[in-house]
């Protein structure tokens, strides 16, 4: 008896030992590992914002991260020295349209091979995958001449058009209507809409979720670009807000990392604020279950 009791209470503890780990230990160890991958991705943009408050004599003080004296005066070094107003608006006004010319052009592509009967679907899909071996800075040097030849250098035209062709836009609106029921067709057809009616009134305002998702990748990825607005824009009427960055390092002097911080804090701005407005809509959009 002295034995069975000696197991049964052995049996109990475990099991309220195993209880313990399962509802205090594990969650209080994943909290941290969590916790800690948020500040160690957090940390260098707090210590960006922290740098751009500070003046050379704070911040080249080892392991100084308070916040300084020279706010006011780095940012509007920043502002002024790199014209990251014009700049802004030069690169907003691209990076807004790529992405609704991307998303035009994908949807219409991806409503016409799914919905019609084209010719020759199967080998249009294969170029336009084969294009993914070709990005931009592979064809840089032929697009660039083309540019000059049709004077579209240091113009919008030249930083926007090489970008609205895009495989991945098409590939994801064409999966996306190929999951649709056909019911919907047919019920379209029975309430006499044509096909303009059936794209704009159906198939647009289902798709989107992803046409968010495109819309921001593509906003964020036009807002970094460096490279061919480098080649491309040579104006300040033109010139892209990354080349303004660039300018704030100056090659021949001690740089001044102050006002180097300050006006990348203020850049990152716009596209945090899309994706913040984005992200609700986003969620709400893969969480949710809509009857189509």
């Amino acid at each position: 008896m002295r034995a069975w009791a000696l197991r049964t209470s052995t049996a109990q503890f475990d099991s309220q030992a195993q209880a313990i780990k399962r509802k205090v230990v594990y969650p209080v160890v994943m909290h941290a590992l969590m916790i800690l991958g948020v500040l160690l991705v957090i940390f260098p943009l707090a210590y960006a914002i922290i740098l751009s408050t500070q003046a050379p004599s704070e911040y080249y003080q080892i392991g100084n991260l308070l916040p300084g004296s020279h706010v006011i005066n780095n940012y509007t070094t920043a502002w002024t020295r790199a014209n990251l107003g014009q700049l802004m608006i030069n690169t907003f006004i691209v990076a807004l349209i790529v992405p609704i010319g991307k998303i035009a052009l994908s949807i219409s592509a991806a409503f016409a091979l799914v919905y019609f009967r084209v010719r020759g679907a199967p080998i249009i899909l294969a170029i336009l995958f084969l294009t993914h071996l070709l990005p931009l800075p592979v064809r840089i040097v032929p697009t660039y001449e083309l540019l000059t030849q049709i004077q579209w250098v240091n113009t919008f035209q030249g930083l926007t058009v090489p970008f609205l062709a895009s495989a991945t836009g098409v590939l994801l609106f064409r999966q996306f209507f190929r999951t649709l029921s056909l019911d919907l067709v047919d019920a379209a057809r029975v309430d006499g809409a044509g096909p303009f009616q059936f794209l704009f009134r159906i198939l647009i305002p289902v798709s989107r979720t992803n046409i968010g998702a495109l819309f921001l990748i593509e906003f964020i990825y036009m807002w970094n670009q460096y490279l061919w607005p480098l080649l491309v824009a040579n104006s300040i009427e033109t010139r892209q807000v990354q080349i303004g960055i660039k300018q704030l390092v100056a090659t021949d002097s001690v740089i001044e990392w102050g006002v180097l911080m300050a006006g990348t804090g203020m850049i990152i701005i716009p596209p945090l604020l899309l994706l913040l407005l984005l992200q609700g809509t986003l969620m709400n959009g893969l969480t949710s279950k809509e009857d189509i």
